[in-house]
């Protein structure tokens, strides 16, 4: 077992960010826990290359989308594919989330194609 969700969601006053990442050396997934205090807003951006699942685990909120806003409750799981456009915002109570996705591959310096 890595961790209780509960047990960082319940921890008040919660701070915004990441409250937990998956560190296990070998890993193939990157996934963390996100808080957002009531209100506060991940703003608008495309993931360009990773599909995204979002398990919200506490609080609500919206995504925003091109198609418009989709409420979030505690429970929901959103998948959020590669190439689209998105944001959260936090509702009234607040949001917890866990992200989960394909590790990203770390920065590796190459030589450009034809030479």
């Amino acid at each position: 077992m890595l961790l209780d969700v509960h047990e960082l969601v319940d921890d008040s006053p919660v701070p915004s960010g990441a409250r937990w990442t998956l560190a296990e050396p070998g890993r193939q997934l990157d996934a963390n826990l996100i808080h957002l205090p009531a209100g506060r807003r991940v703003d608008t951006h495309t993931e360009p290359d990773l599909d995204v699942v979002l398990v919200v685990v506490a609080g609500g909120g919206t995504a925003g989308t091109p198609d418009g806003e989709q409420a979030l409750a505690d429970g929901n799981v959103v998948w959020l594919p590669r190439g689209s456009t998105r944001n959260i915002t936090a509702g009234n109570r607040g949001l917890s989330y866990l992200t989960i996705h394909r590790r990203r591959p770390g920065l590796q310096i190459r030589k450009r194609p034809g030479q």
